[in-house]
């Protein structure tokens, strides 16, 4: 299985060999802890507001994919817009967390290509796209065997054209003759301990569905080959998102919550704009101020310092952290404005 042992995070290849062959990688304790403890505060703060009806964009249980309303009677079992600013304070909270050095790194690394000279690997290749919070309902849900963007009525050839299709050729000729590579990744970085709700079929993102597959029940509590993704507080795993997964919660009164983010990279063009664009990030991202995202002094709540600046030694050091972090930061948003503004309506991936 592609794991890592704690406070380890494997070589650029070793990640990207572990995500072609099997479909997604963990990586345990990833962030420093004082800056998960501020993560999972915010977390908590911000899935009270939603399941108070506080926060309106959230995922409603009963319904597995976008567009959802707030149903009160229902319960929720995600809450969207991490970054927006409307949030108040935990979005900057938030936006640190999705823009952090130790994430976008291994984001890079999946990314990238084994060509250590290819522009596909540095920051500008990077592209914003989704950041919310899956949290335990308050009654047992599960989600439909899926994969995020093919829908399950899509016959063996189209299911292998469109596996294809989310994996581009290098823009390195000496990469052209290896496997494509990733447009974008998807993660689940898990604030709680136990976590154990995502289940995956290894290996299903490069392939069609077997015929077991296809004639199972779409909620069938064991397909062959499934692995039960287990994550401690910390931990994290990346994974293609059109592998054959699904979401379980059944110990609900044990909690949950992981941020559901997705990174993507310039090679993948419009490929990616309604899986991304369907979220509704158009309405609300050009008003992110990133300067007072990235600026000192981020307290509050159960936090007692700033997480972040806290662990840099002195004003100058500082001071460089900040702009290298909002530069980041707003080319990365460009690229998903851009994506926005060409794509019109884009409608939705997946219904139910």
């Amino acid at each position: 299985m592609a794991d890592s042992r704690p406070g380890h995070i494997p070589s650029p290849a070793a990640l990207r060999a572990s995500l072609r062959r099997d479909g997604f990688v963990i990586i345990r304790s990833i962030l420093p802890p004082a800056q998960l403890a501020a993560l999972h505060a915010a977390a908590r703060r911000t899935t009270a507001l939603a399941r108070a009806g506080g926060w309106p964009h959230v995922r409603t249980v009963g319904k597995q994919f976008p567009p959802w309303t707030f149903d009160p009677e229902a319960g929720i079992w995600g809450v969207q817009g991490l970054m927006d600013p409307a949030l108040g304070p935990e979005s900057r909270v938030f936006a640190r967390g999705y823009f952090s050095d130790e994430i976008l790194g291994v984001v890079k690394a999946l990314l990238g290509s084994d060509d250590d000279d290819d522009d596909d690997n540095d920051d500008d290749s990077l592209v914003l796209e989704l950041y919310n919070l899956l949290v335990n309902p308050p009654t047992p849900f599960a989600l439909r065997w899926h994969r995020d963007d093919i829908p399950a009525t899509a016959t063996t050839e189209e299911e292998e054209a469109r596996l294809l299709h989310n994996r581009t050729p290098s823009s390195s000729s000496r990469q052209q003759q290896q496997q494509p590579l990733y447009s974008h990744t998807q993660y689940n970085l898990a604030l709680c301990d136990a976590d154990a709700s995502l289940v995956v079929v290894p290996g299903s993102h490069a392939r069609a569905r077997t015929q077991a597959e296809r004639d199972a029940d779409p909620f069938a509590e064991h397909l062959p080959g499934q692995l039960v993704v287990q994550l401690g507080a910390g931990d994290v795993v990346f994974y293609d998102n059109n592998i054959l997964h699904r979401g379980v919660y059944e110990d609900v009164a044990r909690e949950r919550m992981a941020l559901h983010g997705s990174v993507g990279h310039v090679r993948a063009g419009k490929a990616r704009a309604r899986n991304v664009l369907q979220h509704g990030v158009r309405d609300w991202v050009e008003g992110v101020d990133f300067d007072e995202v990235f600026a000192a002094g981020l307290a509050g709540g159960d936090e007692a310092s700033d997480a972040w600046y806290d662990q840099l030694q002195g004003e100058a050091e500082r001071k460089a952290w900040k702009e290298r972090q909002k530069a980041r930061a707003e080319k990365m948003r460009e690229k998903l404005v851009k994506l926005g503004r060409e794509s019109g309506d884009v409608g939705y991936s997946l219904t139910g």
